[in-house]
Formats: C-alpha cells, structure tokens, sequence
C-alpha cells in the first residue's frame, strides 16, 4: 500500500477551517448592510438558476445548507412578503429581487477580493477548479 501524501491528511481540516472564517467574514459583512445571510444564500440560489428555480429543489437546497437557519418554507414565504421573489412551483426574482441580488453580489466581492488580492490569479484559479472537480467527483460518489 502507497503511503499518501502528508497534505491530504491536511486537506479536509484545512478547507473546513477556510469556510467556516469566509462564512464569518460574510456574515459580518451582510451585518454591516442589516442583511440576513439567509436572505443572500436564498437570492443567491434562485438567481443562479435563472430564469426560474424548482421551489421543491429550492426548499431542499435551502434546508440542506448549513448557512441557512430559518425554515426554508418560511424564508421564501419573508422573501415573497418582502416582494424580492414569485412563483409557486417555479421561483424567480421580482425586479426588486434583482436589483437586490445585484447591489449585493458587487457589496460581498469587495471583502473577496481584499483577501484575495495577495495571490496569483493562476493558483487562485488551479485551486477554484481543484474544489469543483472534487465537489462533482465526491456527488458521484454520494449519489
């Protein structure tokens, strides 16, 4: 048996220990505008999935996201209250939803790009595309 490198054992707390100070520094920032970050992971999902989100596949990516403490049947009925999303099966962003998804999305890339600044662009973009094909290979493993 082949011994692996010293770095995998490494790797797991490592990028564990990265997300939870990103998810701190995000949350203290989304504070500093009195958004809630549920309200930012939500508007998030749906705009990423333009132009409409399956509310059932909504509602469990919402309910399966750490970064997400209320309900997600009751977070969407607060953003449809708040007049930032529509639809009963199928969810899209309002015109105000957008436009707070757009405010937001320049507002939280300022502290991304002051933490990031100090590498290479190319390690930043090696390490991106490292964490995608290990999100995909670990969901072919999981399904």
């Amino acid at each position: 048996m082949t011994t692996p490198p010293a770095v995998y054992g490494k790797f797991g707390l490592t990028l564990a220990f990265a997300e939870r100070a990103l998810t701190e520094m995000l949350h203290e920032h989304l504070a500093h505008r009195g958004i809630e970050p549920d309200t930012w992971y939500a508007v998030r999902l749906i705009a990423s999935r333009a132009p409409g989100a399956p509310r059932e596949a909504l509602v469990e990516d919402l309910e399966a996201s750490r970064n997400v403490a209320a309900p997600a049947v009751e977070l969407l009925a607060r953003l449809e209250g708040d007049g930032l999303i529509r639809g009963a099966a199928v969810i899209d962003l309002t015109d105000e939803g957008e436009i707070l998804y757009t405010e937001l999305r320049e507002y939280v890339i300022a502290p991304t790009v002051r933490l990031l600044d100090q590498f290479e662009i190319e390690d930043i973009e090696t390490t991106a595309r490292t964490l995608q094909a290990i999100i995909e290979r670990a969901s072919e493993v999981v399904a």
